[in-house]
């Protein structure tokens, strides 16, 4: 039979426990991602082409002035993709050595970073600029809004779970345990 204490100690830690398994899944699905568009760089570079070129939209006259077809700009603009791509994998991996040392203040911190970084790609860049700003939508083939959604919404999720409120990190930020502190000194 456990002790109050002791269920106490392991609800404390269930949700930071949670909080850096769920980062470092962010993390890997990231890493794979970034990793994938390197090892694999023409498949998705077609992708972004597509999309910039607006190519495969419904050809509105009244859209058709933002179709980016230089094709240095496309692969700039994919290079820059797998760049914060890869940086956000990094700083979610960060964020989950963090929270397995327990320096839970610092882990969300780092993690929030990372979590708002993915959210700015897939929501900004792919479901606002690309789906929206390229009409991507229209385009039967190359359509990745449901794929970017559901990354936004992951991270998303995980964002707000690294924020719940737990008894660590209310008052520390950290779960060791704190040397009582002296009174301050009068001040003059």
């Amino acid at each position: 039979m456990t002790t109050p204490s002791a269920r106490r100690a392991h609800a404390t830690r269930a949700l930071p426990l949670t909080a850096a398994l769920l980062t470092g899944t962010v993390a890997l699905y990231l890493l794979l991602v970034a990793f994938g568009n390197i090892t694999d760089f023409g498949t998705n570079r077609q992708f972004v082409r597509h999309v910039l070129a607006m190519d495969e939209t419904f050809g509105d006259d009244d859209l058709m002035w933002r179709a980016v077809t230089n094709r240095g700009l496309q692969d700039a603009a994919y290079v820059a993709i797998i760049v914060w791509e890869t940086i956000a994998g990094l700083v979610l991996a960060a964020g989950t050595w963090l929270w397995a040392r327990r320096d839970d203040l610092r882990a969300r911190t780092v993690s929030t970073y990372g979590l708002v970084m993915v959210m700015l790609l897939f929501g900004a860049g792919f479901i606002a600029i690309g789906g929206e700003w390229f009409a991507m939508w229209q385009s039967k083939t190359w359509n990745g809004l449901d794929a970017a959604t559901r990354a936004f919404l992951f991270a998303g999720v995980v964002l707000i779970v690294n924020h719940l409120p737990s008894a660590a990190t209310a008052t520390h930020g950290t779960t060791a345990p704190t040397a009582p502190t002296a009174p301050d000194a009068p001040r003059p």
